[in-house]
């Protein structure tokens, strides 16, 4: 068993977790209250698998190829798998989808010792993905690593944005956020204050081919205006360990 839920440590207000506190803070009261994870997310209702013990996947068999074929998922007592049930319950859909694409992917390839580019795709983008709807100038100086003109420069038209971090690990790092957390994300035409509506729209743009080209932007997350009250001060933007002008090696 993994360490213990650290529900009480999520703060509902911050603006992160803001679109994910309706259903995150019942969820959290269930979990905390000493009932078992996985039954606190089933007592939920809604979401398209059953989730079960961590135990539960036959040894030998792909944690995603065991979901799919079962429609169960095996879950874990921490504040990881935490964010991924809440995930699986707010976004049936996309985590459908995901879930349909890697075992498609495992069957079609195996596992072998690397995921192949779509799979590590569908990996960074449920583990760290969001949605961005944004005025157009900010997407070019965000494609551009112009993070001057990004969050100096074009400031005001932050009030124009909106973010939406649907990634399960993000949303676990951010409980405890710190400068460097980075999200992976996908430009969202549709309207970001509807739940259903952005899950019907992301689904519906998760194919192999369009993920294997990796259409991610990164986005050093605690930059976004409001989120953070120390880029207030502008210097904040100065640390070219989080806002590099080129790709990150890996």
């Amino acid at each position: 068993m993994g360490p213990p839920l650290a529900v009480a440590d999520v703060d509902w207000q911050r603006p992160w977790f803001a679109p994910w506190r309706p259903t995150g803070e019942r969820l959290a009261a269930a979990a905390g209250s000493g009932l078992p994870l996985p039954q606190a997310l089933n007592a939920q209702g809604g979401a398209p698998v059953r989730f079960t013990g961590a135990d539960a996947s036959p040894p030998g068999q792909a944690y995603e190829t065991h979901i799919f074929a079962t429609r169960t998922c095996p879950t874990r007592e921490n504040l990881h798998d935490f964010f991924n049930g809440l995930a699986w319950l707010d976004f049936p859909l996309v985590k459908s989808r995901l879930n349909e694409l890697q075992a498609g992917e495992i069957a079609r390839c195996g596992i072998g010792a690397a995921r192949g580019p779509v799979r590590d795709a569908i990996t960074l983008f449920d583990e760290n993905g969001a949605l961005l709807d944004a005025p157009e100038a900010l997407w070019h100086a965000l494609h551009a690593r112009d993070w001057q003109r990004l969050f100096v420069t074009l400031r005001p038209l932050w009030a124009q944005a909106r973010v939406l971090v649907v990634g399960h690990a993000l949303l676990e790092k951010l409980a405890q956020p710190r400068k460097g957390l980075t999200a992976h994300v996908w430009d969202s035409p549709c309207s970001l204050t509807s739940r259903a509506e952005a899950d019907e729209w992301l689904a519906g743009q998760l194919t192999a081919e369009r993920l294997g080209t990796k259409p991610f932007t990164p986005l050093p997350v605690l930059g976004i205006p409001g989120w953070c009250a120390s880029n207030e001060d502008l210097s904040f933007y100065d640390d070219p360990r989080v806002f590099r002008t080129s790709p990150r090696r890996t």
